[in-house]
């Protein structure tokens, strides 16, 4: 069967629309960078003066920090492994709370829109809340230890993972769904058999991530009192002991990269 030709007008008509779509395109990326670049201006990243005149006061820091001491190494054990539980304990508690959340805010699962619309706003409540601010609002309501560090970290992370699940729910393929419902499956029955098995293995991926960040904000949220191995990096910094600092950074650089081989590992074999 011969092709149809294309007519000249509708190849001008093609054209026309690729090139305004390719302007409109370069328009965006223009005005991207053009706010980039004002932001970098307004927080003053091109004041040359200011990075000359703290040169001298970095390089007095990393002299300071050179050799790394690594005396105290046996007490930074404990801490590690506080701050790991911290970790696992906080992830394994955003998804408990995040898998429901996701379920009434994703646009296919939800029973009605106000309860969308309720769960939406939930979720970006919990995600406007810095989780160094959770810590010491924990710290201050529960007392120092992992414990706060836990809450904080699950409290904050099921705002970003209750987020992401309902995304993957919202993209599944309605018709499992379609066919479950035309068969008479009750609303639990479908997400258990039509809408989960479709979204599994994403949401491993989204836990998986998730529970690598949680080790490098468990470190920080130690900072504030939650206890965990950035408790003794700040106890380093207050003593202006600058060796014992690099020395702590390098532990918890190493645990991050152990902590994240093991994320690689574990996405493999739930592929």
């Amino acid at each position: 069967m011969n092709a149809v030709p294309l007519r000249t007008t509708d190849y001008a008509a093609l054209l026309a629309a690729h090139r305004a779509r390719a302007g409109r395109q370069l328009r965006l990326a223009l005005a991207v960078v053009a706010v980039c670049i004002a932001s970098l201006a307004l927080t003053g990243f091109f004041d040359a003066q200011r990075f000359v005149e703290g040169a001298p006061a970095i390089a007095q820091l990393a002299s300071e920090m050179v050799p790394p001491d690594f005396t105290r190494w046996p007490q930074w054990l404990r801490p590690l492994l506080d701050t790991l539980a911290m970790s696992i304990a906080g992830t394994a508690l955003a998804v408990v709370v995040s898998l429901p959340l996701a379920l009434l805010a994703a646009p296919n699962t939800t029973p009605h829109p106000v309860v969308y619309r309720a769960a939406r706003t939930l979720l970006a409540a919990l995600r406007s809340v810095p989780e160094i601010i959770l810590g010491i609002l924990f710290v201050a309501a529960v007392g120092f230890g992992a414990l706060p560090g836990v809450l904080a970290l699950a409290c904050h992370s099921v705002g970003m993972v209750a987020k992401f699940y309902a995304e993957a729910i919202e993209h599944v393929d309605p018709k499992p769904i379609e066919a479950a419902r035309a068969a008479g499956a009750s609303p639990l029955q479908v997400i258990t058999h039509a809408v989960l098995p479709q979204v599994l293995p994403q949401l491993a991926d989204i836990t998986i991530y998730r529970w690598e960040y949680h080790f490098r904000a468990s470190a920080v949220l130690g900072t504030v009192g939650a206890g965990g191995i950035g408790f003794e990096l700040m106890a380093a910094l207050r003593l202006i002991k600058y060796d014992e600092v690099a020395a702590i950074l390098l532990t918890i650089l190493a645990c991050v990269v152990v902590v994240d081989g093991i994320g690689a590992m574990l996405r493999r074999k739930l592929k």
